[in-house]
């Protein structure tokens, strides 16, 4: 591995860490407004940033081994990142249609959306600039775990403006779900990521068991 793989692994580590403590951290601060205020949608998001967690420690996980076996191939270690973070899609997936089918049924109006307003505004932030630099380190390591951890991040951030625009749009109307259709549409964006970090994964082959066939 020469200096600038080194490098880039390192930086895909720490933006791993960022990824695991900032939405741990979002997602107590989330699920605990959100319970206070009686906002589902704040609730859900809170969730929702648990499951990112999920992708998170999987790439964490993969660029430690990788870098302490140098010399192995690593797609097996992808290949687990991938299905780590497909799975992380589908229970996004999960948790988004509940959410909605609960605002529709429910027709919950929260007590406030500030603290929506609030986190997601600085979430938004937040991801887009995790967004960036997983897009940059992945495309120049090659590595579909990497991107793939970017496009759960990506899901995040959709999700992060359709939390500000609820509880925009709750404030300056009083109308409860309003963010319903916003969270079935990001729920079908997840779904099908998580479909493909699946494909992804399967399609993935291990250089060794392909040396010596003609």
């Amino acid at each position: 591995m020469d200096k600038r793989q080194e490098t880039l692994f390192r930086i895909a580590l720490a933006l791993a860490q960022i990824t695991v403590f900032y939405n741990l951290l979002e997602g107590m601060v989330s699920v605990y407004f959100g319970m206070d205020d009686e906002t589902l949608a704040l609730f859900g998001f809170g969730v929702d940033s648990f499951v990112e967690v999920i992708s998170g420690i999987g790439i964490w996980h993969m660029i430690f081994r990788i870098r302490r076996n140098e010399n192995e191939n690593p797609d097996r270690f992808e290949k687990t990142a991938l299905k780590i973070t497909g799975t992380a899609f589908y229970l996004l997936t999960a948790g988004l249609l509940v959410t909605a089918g609960l605002n529709i049924f429910q027709n919950h109006h929260p007590q406030t959306t500030f603290w929506g307003i609030v986190i997601s505004t600085i979430s938004l932030l937040t991801m887009w600039l995790l967004i960036h630099y997983k897009v940059k380190v992945g495309k120049e390591l090659k590595s579909d775990a990497i991107l793939s951890d970017a496009n759960c991040t990506k899901v995040c951030f959709y999700l992060s403006i359709v939390l500000l625009a609820s509880s925009i749009g709750y404030a300056l109307t009083g109308i409860g779900g309003i963010d319903s259709a916003g969270a079935v549409l990001i729920a079908w964006f997840a779904l099908k990521e998580g479909r493909e970090a699946f494909e992804k994964a399967e399609g993935k082959t291990c250089e060794c068991c392909t040396h010596g066939v003609d």
